[in-house]
Formats: C-alpha cells, structure tokens, sequence
C-alpha cells in the first residue's frame, strides 16, 4: 500500500507537472573515474553526494574506474565497470552469473555512439488553414507557436515536388511556408565527448551515471547511464538541449566494441518472425547495415552471453501515416570489433509517404531525451529475444479479464477497397494484423467520396460483420471535416446511412429503394439531431493540429460540443512528437483533456475523455502495429453480436476504462470518500520500470497532479496504490502510471463529488 506524496503542483488550467526526481541528500565524497587524455592519465571526481549507501545497487571506485553491481531479472547479478578515457565514457567490462556462480564476461571495452540528423522545422498549410479561417494573424509568434505540432512536415525530403510549393500525394495539402528546402538546413554529426564532470545518482530501485560535458550536433548537455535493481536492462540517454529557433532531428545509437571470436554474430527476426543471423565472416563495413528487424531487436552473441539494443517502444516513434518496418536497427563489423543499435530511417520509406517524415520537435532550450535500451542475457540469441519481448509483452496487447481491446482511426478505406476488390466478402488483411496484435475492436474510419457516400457506408456495415466473430469485431466510424469544426470522428451504435448535402425542400430523413432510412445533413443542427437519434457518439481525433489546429478550443461554447455524445478527443504520440515530454503526448492531448473538464464545470455534462487512435492507413504483415498505436481497454465481458455496437457506445459514454500503449495496465481502480478526505485506489501492473503515478483533478480554473514516485518498484511488477488527496471543491479527477521508457496508461475523469 502506497500513500507518500512526493510532489503537488497547481497550475492554470494545465496540468505541467514535471517527472519526480528524488535523489538523496548529499553525502560529500566522490571517486576517481580515470580520463587517458594525450600521454598521460588523470584522475576525474566522480560525485557521490546524489547516491545513497542503502541503494540495491552496490556503487564502488576502482583503480580503473566505477563499479556497479546490482541484482537483475530472476537469478541474475551484474556487474558493470565503466571510466572515461579521452574524456569518452567506456564500458571496461559487463561480467554477469547466475545463482552465485562464476563471473562471466558479455562486455568489455565497449563504446557508446550517437548520431543525430537536424533540419528545419515548419509549419504545414494544413495547420495555417484553419487559423486563416479564425482571421489569425499568422506573425512569426503565431507560427512559432504552432509548428511544433506539425503532422505534414518532412525535413530531410529535398524533392522539388515535395520541397517546392506543389501538394503531396493524396493529402491535398499545398506546399509549406519558406519552401523549396535547402541542403544546406540538413546537418549530421557523430557525439562528441569531453567528458568534465561525473556524478552517481540514486533514485529508488535504480542508479543513474551521469557524464557532463556532451555535444550531439547543434545539441549540448549530459549522457547518462541507468541501471535498474530486478532487471538486466541497461538504459543510455543524451540528455540535452538545443538553441536553434526550428530544430527537428532524428537519432541513432549503439554499442561499438563488441568482441569478434568463435561465437560472435549477430541475430535478428525478419518481418514474417524468422530467425536470421550474420556470423561477421564477411569483410568489414563501410557504412552501417539497416536491418528490418521485427519488434525493433537486434541481438549480438560475443563470449559467454547475448546483448539485444532496443529503442523505446513508442516514444521512438513521430507522427506518421504508416506502420511500415523501415528498418529500426543496424549492425556494423569493424577491423576487430562488432557494433549493434537502433536507427530511424530517412528515405527507405515508401516514396507515397516520404512528404510525412516529421522527425521530433526540439523548441529551444527544452531538455531532449535520446533513449536507447541495451539488455544483457547469459545465454544465446533466443534466451535475449525472451528477455527483451517480454517488456513489450511480445508486442501483443494483454488480454485483461472483463476488458475488451479497442482500436481506432484506421485510415483503412474499408468501404472503397471493398467496392474496388469486386467483392464485398474480400478479406481486408488490415484486420488480420491488428487481430495478431492483441486488439478484438477495430474501428476503421472512413471518408467516403460525396458521389458514392451511400454506397460506400452500406460496404462500410456489410464488411464490418464479415470481418467480425465472437472474438474480434469490426466496429464503423466515419471522419468528417465539415460543420462540426475541425476533424471529427463519427462512432455508430448501429448502421446509420447519411449524406452531407441538404437541398431546399428535402426532409431530414427519407426512404432510399436500397438502403432504406437516409439523413439529409445540411447544417449543425441536422447533424446533432441525427447523432442524438441514432445514439451515436464523437471524438476529435487529432486535435489542436493538422486540420483541427485551433480545436476543439474553438467550439468549446458550442452547442455541439456542449453535448454528452461529444465525448473529448484521440490521444495519440507524434504530431508534435518531443522527447522533452514524460507523458506521452504530454503537451498537446494530455493537458487539453483537463482544460476540457474544466471548460464544462457546472454545465451538468458527462466529463469528457481521451479515445486512443492510431491515424494510419493500410496495414500488411511485418507493419509494426503496436509501437506505432495507444488502445483503450473497455469493460465488457463480452463483444456484441451482429451490427448493434451499442453496449461499445455505452461503455466509452460513461468513461469507464482506461488508455494505454500497452506496458502498463489499470485494471481496477476506484475513488473513495469524499471532501478533504478522498483516496484513490488502483491496481497498477507493468514492465519497465515505473517511474510515477499521479492523481490530477481540477475545480474549472486550475489543475493539480498529485505525483507519487514509484521508482523503488522493479520491472514486471504489479502494485496497489492508494494515495489520499483533497477533493474539497475539485470538480473532476483522473489517474495515470508512467514508466522509465515514457509508456504509460490514464484512468478518464469522474466527476466530484462522486454520485
């Protein structure tokens, strides 16, 4: 039972509470990192004053630099030897056993790398649209404002078509502001250390080395390494800063020095699941080898274990259209040694997309995280791939008993591509891979041409029940971008046919021969009346970007949005992705869904709640589906059957569930007492570390989070949290978990004082 508060933070209408940090109180002495610089050796102060003697991770200097040594995952001890030479941070040495047994060597004299590519930042005409609409004057402020959450940008793409003013394929989104791109705005560099400074710092069940004195490109700050007590994961980091005005940028990262020897290759699993390996007999690289590995693994085998490099599983991730496997790791042979990492592709993307390739987002001065997570195992290949697969839970969502897993906004032309196949019983295999990933609700939304609306909404229904069984079901949703402001997604608790057009004279409802009752939709009015009837609910997927860049903030008066079948909006990372955020999407949804609750306080509406979207097109086999899409997991103990999809309605109308990106889990939680004298409880289980839980409530003017850090819990573990609060005159509240890797899951919003 877990009740200590750590850290409370009021702001104005936004919830901007940073990520705990409790480290210990100074204990005033340090060791002796030795630095090789020129001929000689001196010694560099490594601060102790931030680590606590009771840490599990035992931390002592030697003659040859730190040491670490820690118990990981099941029987596992660790031990790991780091210094600095030339002002460069080394890995002397990685020795492991197993149940108290011999030391052995998976490491030594290995080498960090990072590389980062930068380019300009713009804002796309899909966002300066709408503000033209509002009579904004588009001032640089403005502009500046708003481009960080860009969707239609692409940096590192130098193609007239794409550079010079002429629309993307598809989008219909004319060129952006300051085009054509110049080579000139694209710079790459290698990490630069010279190292000055070093401190160890505990943090609960975890220790974090941190060097100063890095330079990754325009980029200056620290680079850390974490280790973690329960779990062999090692986890690197650039922490650092930007102070270009327009910086978007992509990483890389990997180990170099791994040793060559008898056993030494490297393995991965292709995109049908199949075991490849390389045996590094060839001659060495020039360049680095891209990989288009499953799960975003790769796996070297040197000495007596295996190492697997892995990304974060999302935050890896910007907004993008697509889920295509672009190849996230690499593999090198040098001279003597082997290299491993993870990467993020530029131009092997399909060329239809290459206009979508936005890169992250790096205001200035914002403190950037560049994380790449390293897993030792003693063992093969196959004993790393379990390890590694088991922190994204196989890249599968968990089944949750009396929960059902649902997808949203997929850009699957459902209808069309049936109509087009000649077939309305064409099997979609969009469907069979969000199936294989654990989801059993999918919610394609179309966007139906006005010449074949109708017919295109009756393949829509009639194709959703051929795809559906009793354990995964299609579930209809249309996206609009007229009347109701912005982008808007449209859910049906039945099949509903309508047309966006209302001639004088016609009625809202007649008969068609083939189709039976048709809604007429000519105006605000004739769209709500028709939600309203048809018991139908929506969600602004994207908001305050792309095509709803000024929204829902500019309805929040509305009649529309007044209404409790408006539910909120999709909760999705990218568009804007910025690793300086700990939540994901933690600066444009997260906040906007509390200054929604408090927009509506004393209205008597429903609270309104995050819907987890994904905003991709077509899916094959081999697409990395789970990195790339949040869920919501709803509490139904079984799916409908046939077309009436109400009791789907109904559970995400009362805002009863949860979001997730799949590591970590709510599945009970529960508000309790009342006043000054409240408390939440809730079960919490998860797989990377944890890092906080929060409880964050509102009164209509500001919000608060209740942070609570939970990094003296290990990996894999499951927690019941009850943390009191005051809800004396707070009008709503929400939980939330957070891990080491920026996953995490959010309870929606009750209402206070509780019914």
């Amino acid at each position: 039972m877990r009740s200590s508060v750590l850290l409370s933070i009021t702001s104005p209408g936004i919830s901007t509470a940073n990520k705990p940090i409790s480290f210990a109180k100074a204990i005033g002495f340090g060791v002796a990192l030795f630095a090789s610089h020129s001929a000689h050796s001196q010694a560099l102060q490594c601060s102790l004053a931030e680590y606590e003697s009771a840490s599990p991770l035992s931390v002592r200097s030697l003659d040859t630099g730190l040491q670490v040594q820690w118990r990981g995952n099941g029987e596992d001890e660790l031990q790991l030897q780091i210094a600095v030479e030339s002002g460069e941070p080394v890995i002397r040495q990685l020795t492991m056993r197993a149940a108290a047994a011999d030391w052995q060597t998976v490491l030594q004299n290995a080498r960090f790398e990072y590389s980062v590519v930068e380019g300009f930042r713009r804002i796309s005409n899909q966002q300066l649209r709408p503000l033209r609409d509002f009579g904004v004057e588009l001032s640089q402020e403005v502009i500046d404002r708003y481009k960080w959450d860009v969707f239609w940008d692409a940096p590192l793409d130098l193609r007239e078509e794409t550079s010079g003013g002429n629309p993307p394929p598809r989008n219909g989104v004319a060129g952006q502001p300051g085009l054509p791109r110049s080579p000139d705005e694209i710079r790459r560099a290698e990490i630069d250390f010279d190292i000055d400074s070093c401190a160890v710092r505990s943090d609960g069940a975890r220790v974090e080395i941190a060097f100063q004195g890095v330079r990754l490109g325009s980029f200056s700050g620290e680079f850390l390494v974490t280790l973690y007590a329960g779990s062999n994961l090692i986890k690197t980091s650039v922490r650092a800063a930007t102070q270009l005005p327009s910086v978007a940028y992509k990483y890389d990262a990997g180990l170099a020095g791994l040793q060559l020897g008898e056993n030494a290759n490297v393995a991965w699993r292709d995109t049908g699941g199949l075991l490849q390996s390389y045996r590094l007999q060839g001659p060495a690289n020039a360049d680095e080898v891209a990989l288009t590995a499953a799960n975003r693994l790769v796996v070297a085998q040197s000495g007596a274990g295996a190492l697997a490099a892995m990304p974060p599983p999302h935050t890896f991730f910007w907004a993008r259209e697509v889920e295509i496997n672009v190849g996230n790791n690499w593999y090198r042979k040098d001279a003597d040694s082997f290299a491993i990492g993870i990467r993020q592709g530029e131009q092997e993307v399909v060329e239809r997309y290459l206009a979508n390739w936005s890169l992250y987002s790096a205001p200035p001065g914002t403190q950037q995280e560049m994380e790449a997570f390293y897993l030792p195992v003693l063992g093969d290949a196959d004993a790393a791939f379990a390890a590694a697969l088991a922190y994204t839970r196989g890249d599968v969502y968990k089944a949750l008993p009396g929960y059902q897993v649902l997808g949203s906004h997929y850009h699957t032309n459902m209808g069309r591509e049936l109509i087009e196949s000649g077939s309305i019983d064409t099997r979609l295999r969009d469907f069979e891979v969000l199936r294989s990933a654990g989801i059993n609700i999918a919610g394609p939304v179309d966007r139906p041409r006005e010449e074949t609306q109708l017919e295109e909404l009756h393949y829509l229904f009639e194709g959703a029940l051929r795809h559906s069984d009793e354990t995964f079901m299609v579930l209809p949703q249309m996206e609009n971008s007229n009347l109701l402001g912005g982008h808007w997604d449209l859910l049906f608790s039945h099949p509903v046919y309508y047309v966006d057009e209302r001639a004088p004279g016609t009625p809202l409802i007649t008969e068609h021969a083939d189709y039976g009752r048709v809604y007429n939709i000519g105006s605000i009015e004739d769209m709500m009346t028709m939600i309203e009837a048809e018991d139908m609910i929506i969600y602004m997927p994207h908001p305050r970007t792309k095509g709803s860049t000024g929204f829902p903030d500019a309805i929040a008066d509305s009649a529309q949005f007044l209404n409790d079948h408006y539910r909120g909006v999709g909760w999705r990372w990218g568009m804007g992705s910025d690793l300086s955020e700990v939540r994901l999407s933690g600066k444009r949804v997260i906040p906007l869904l509390d200054e929604m609750n408090n927009w509506i306080v004393g209205t008597g509406l429903q609270p309104k709640s995050l819907l987890a979207i994904t905003e991709t097109y077509f899916k094959a086999p081999g697409d990395d589906v789970y990195a790339n899409g949040p869920v919501t997991y709803l509490p139904l103990e079984r799916l409908p059957s046939g077309a009436d999809y109400s009791s789907i309605i109904d559970a995400l109308s009362s805002g009863d569930y949860f979001v997730t990106s799949g590591e970590v889990l709510i599945p009970f939680h529960d508000y309790q007492g009342s006043g000054a004298s409240m408390e939440l409880v809730a079960d919490v289980e998860w797989t990377f570390p944890l890092d906080f839980v929060e409880v964050v409530y509102g009164d209509g003017e500001t919000t608060q989070s209740l942070i609570i850090s939970a990094t003296d819990l290990e990996a894999f573990g499951n927690e019941r949290f009850t943390i009191p609060f005051n809800g004396e005159g707070q009008a709503w509240v929400r939980f939330a978990a957070w891990d080491t890797a920026g996953n995490g899951a959010m309870t929606m919003p009750v209402r206070l004082p509780l019914q």
